[in-house]
């Protein structure tokens, strides 16, 4: 498959810079979103420490997203200076001055991927690269070098969270998101937030029989300059420099009572909350928190980004039907967030983590499947794809596994931050089911094996679903064909009964990745029928609303 304009939604798994290259036409994007992996939280001191040599990566534990100047690094490095463009000239300087360490090796392959989204965005398309304080500064110069200055459009910060501790310095709390536009003729939809609170209380000080409203000046000021049409007497009273409105509306104003006479006659203008209970979107956010441990949308993974601050952002610079591009997907929130509000949506990561979240997140969510209901590219497709995986490493397999069902890692922060699996409990993933319409979800507790199984890991895992707390059944997956004892053992531990469906299903199954490659399922209530659940989103068809 080469360059096309994707028009279905996609997901991809692999190196996103050689998939766009492959996959994405020119001009084919209308809104990118990226929130590249950089760990801030590690010492400062140690992103600029000198890479020159082999016993730097020895040294320095390394975030396994962190980047580092090594022998891709270098290449990259040289395939743009020999552009001899702006940018090359930029990144010589800055490696010039802060040397060769992870900061620079991060700006290098950020350069290279920034280059291939500039290609693909379309004239009216705009794209907003999240990020912190440790490199907003160097990705803007960046930025600049590609996009122009002149597409700069806004900083925005995000405050993150509303308190840190820094004893010797500012508490950090906020995040940096950098606007950029293709062109002068982007996408922008006016967007509105909720007025905050405090203001209403100070201003919205008024009533009357309509309803509440505050005062609005109406006489121009000496700023706004003399203008004839504005300069008239109007019961007496002849403004120094005018009015804001031709006498004629001011006459109307006036009729409806939408206007209030101070003592030395002159008038305010009556504005109703119920005409002004939103506000413009501003390039400081302060109104999205950041999400709690207990909040509904977490799912574990350690770069998480709230969803209405991706709702917020797709409203404002993308039109329903068009396509939206995440080349760092993470855990998918803004593919979820562009399912959501009818956008066509790309998706990209390297990790099966990643991807095992994002197509779990989707099926709980909108009831939507891999290839069934979207294109997944790059995945294992064979059982031989799925040996190699799980011989390169066990825990990567593990996740790929756990997304064919769909299922949630169970454990994945632990996991996504060091590349290596946490205190498990016996459980590797986790999927959910309503048994009824209202009632309490039901957990099913997933197993994943790459090696030699017995019928001691059936007894193992009907263990686990007896102690976990709301699990009622358990899967095991595993690469490995099972012995005719652990099917066996399966049919002794007998059904889970669904009284919601009156069926009854299997306690503990078990799936073969063959099978699962082959289209096979697991079998839970609700899982072959169309009973809405309770965290089920509904898509947005169209319709741009306030964000509250």
């Amino acid at each position: 498959m080469g360059q096309r304009t994707i028009t279905n939604n996609t997901l991809f798994f692999g190196d996103n810079l050689e998939i766009i290259r492959q996959y994405l036409a020119d001009e084919s994007v209308d809104l990118i979103y990226l929130d590249p992996p950089f760990n801030s939280n590690r010492n400062y001191n140690v992103l600029y420490k000198d890479e020159s040599g082999l016993e730097a990566e020895s040294q320095i534990v390394a975030f396994e997203d962190t980047w580092h100047w090594n022998y891709d690094t270098n290449n990259q490095y040289r395939a743009l200076a020999a552009q001899g463009d702006k940018l090359s000239e930029l990144l010589e300087a800055l490696i010039h001055v802060i040397g060769r360490n992870q900061m620079t090796a991060y700006l290098v392959m950020m350069a290279s991927r920034l280059l291939e989204l500039h290609r693909v965005l379309k004239p009216t398309g705009s794209l907003y690269l999240h990020c912190d304080p440790t490199a907003s500064h160097y990705l803007k110069m960046v930025l600049d070098a590609i996009f122009g200055a002149r597409q700069f459009q806004n900083e925005i910060i995000w405050q993150r969270t509303s308190s840190h501790n820094d004893s010797k310095k500012w508490g950090a709390v906020h995040d940096v998101i950098l606007f950029y536009s293709r062109s002068d003729n982007f996408t922008w939809n006016p967007t509105s937030m909720e007025q905050d609170a405090e203001y209403l209380k100070n201003f919205y000080r008024h009533k009357d029989e309509r309803g509440i409203y505050r005062l609005h000046e109406i006489i121009r000021t000496a700023s706004m300059g003399e203008r004839p049409n504005l300069s008239y007497e109007y019961k007496g009273y002849i403004p120094r420099w005018g009015w804001r409105v031709e006498m004629e509306k001011l006459v109307v104003l006036d009729a409806e009572n939408r206007l209030v006479w101070s003592k030395v006659g002159r008038p305010y203008l009556k504005r109703y909350l119920e005409d002004h209970e939103f506000s413009p979107i501003k390039s400081v956010i302060t109104d999205i928190p950041p999400i709690s441990g207990q909040a509904a949308e977490r799912l574990g993974y350690p770069t998480q980004k709230p969803l209405a601050l991706l709702e917020r952002i797709i409203q404002a610079s993308s039109n329903p039907g068009e396509v939206i591009l995440d080349p760092f997907c993470g855990c998918g929130t803004a593919v979820h967030a562009a399912q959501k509000l009818g956008r066509v949506w790309i998706g990209v990561d390297i990790t099966p983590l990643a991807t095992a979240l994002i197509k779990s997140r989707l099926y709980n969510a909108f009831n939507i499947q891999a290839k069934k209901d979207y294109d997944l590219i790059g995945e294992p497709t064979t059982l031989t794809d799925a040996q190699h995986l799980a011989q390169q490493d066990r825990y990567q397999f593990q996740w790929w596994a756990l997304g064919l069902l769909p299922a949630r890692p169970f454990g994945g922060q632990a996991g996504a931050k060091t590349g290596k699996k946490g205190a498990d409990k016996g459980i590797d993933g986790i999927m959910t089911f309503r048994d009824s319409a209202n009632g309490v979800d039901k957990r099913i507790i997933v197993q994943v094996k790459s090696g030699k199984v017995s019928s001691r890991d059936i007894r193992d895992l009907n263990g686990t679903v007896d102690r976990e707390k709301n699990a009622v059944m358990g899967v095991f997956v595993t690469l490995e064909p099972p012995s005719h004892q652990m099917e066996l053992e399966v049919m002794e531990l007998g059904d889970y009964h669904s009284v919601g469906f009156n069926r009854s299903y299997p306690k503990i199954q078990i799936l073969t990745i063959e099978q699962l490659l082959d289209g096979a399922r697991v079998q839970f209530p609700g899982a072959d029928t169309t009973l809405k659940q309770a965290q089920r989103e509904q898509v947005n068809g169209g319709e741009q609303k306030p964000l509250l």
